[in-house]
């Protein structure tokens, strides 16, 4: 069957989790900030995800603004800004409004012109995702943004990926789904969509049970693609 629906993970996908802390640390008085806003923004992610997979596995749920929070703490702990309140509010704030990678307006444009069907599937919460669709002024080209909230449970668990037949009435073979995370990419094939996985990075594939069918170092080649 041709895919009518493309769904995107949201952070990391169309949202640069790393722009919060770049931000942040080009503004004034934030030279210790400066010196190592790569590392604690890189630090922050891992957190963010490992906290979200060992919750996900002991049932012990959080909703994503929680676990992002828990992350940051640590990852400022790490390197020494954990006194820095106002630090921290702002780097949660900035969060909040995360930009969105350059093509992806466009991208999401072009899917749209094509007919087809265009959602977030994410871990983040409702209000989180609302904050930054609206921030990066996309919501006219999307048609939904599922959150992991509805069912208590992050990716990689099954019960997520169930979300978007529920929702759009498709079967996995009419879904192209899209992530920069390789083991959500695998996840996803694994579960019966065609993945495509934005390899940013250059990085190897994940040793994971799924393979995803696509890889392209950015979202701009998504509309290109023969599967339409």
């Amino acid at each position: 069957m041709p895919v009518t629906t493309c769904i995107f993970d949201a952070y990391g996908t169309l949202f640069d989790v790393a722009a919060a802390a770049r931000a942040a640390a080009r503004e004034p008085d934030r030279a210790r900030l400066a010196a190592c806003w790569q590392a604690l923004a890189e630090d922050w992610r891992i957190k963010q995800l490992s906290y979200s997979w060992l919750r996900a596995v002991s049932g012990d749920h959080a909703d994503f603004w929680t676990v992002t929070q828990d992350a940051l703490d640590w990852a400022l702990e790490r390197h020494g800004l954990d006194g820095d309140a106002a630090l921290r509010d702002r780097l949660l704030a900035l969060y909040r409004e995360l930009e969105a990678y350059p093509e992806v307006p466009a991208m999401l444009r072009a899917l749209k012109d094509r007919g087809l069907t265009t959602a977030i599937l994410s871990n983040g919460a409702p209000g989180m995702l609302a904050d930054a669709v609206a921030s990066a002024g996309i919501g006219d080209v999307l048609d939904d943004c599922l959150s992991v909230e509805s069912v208590g449970i992050f990716k990689p668990a099954r019960a997520v990926y169930d979300l978007v037949g529920h929702r759009f009435g498709t079967a996995p073979d009419q879904v192209l789904f899209v992530s920069s995370n390789g083991w959500d990419a695998a996840a996803a094939a694994a579960y019966g969509f065609t993945a495509l996985w934005v390899n940013r990075k250059g990085e190897p594939l994940d040793r994971l049970p799924g393979r995803p069918a696509h890889i392209l170092p950015d979202l701009s080649g998504v509309p290109a693609l023969e599967l339409f």
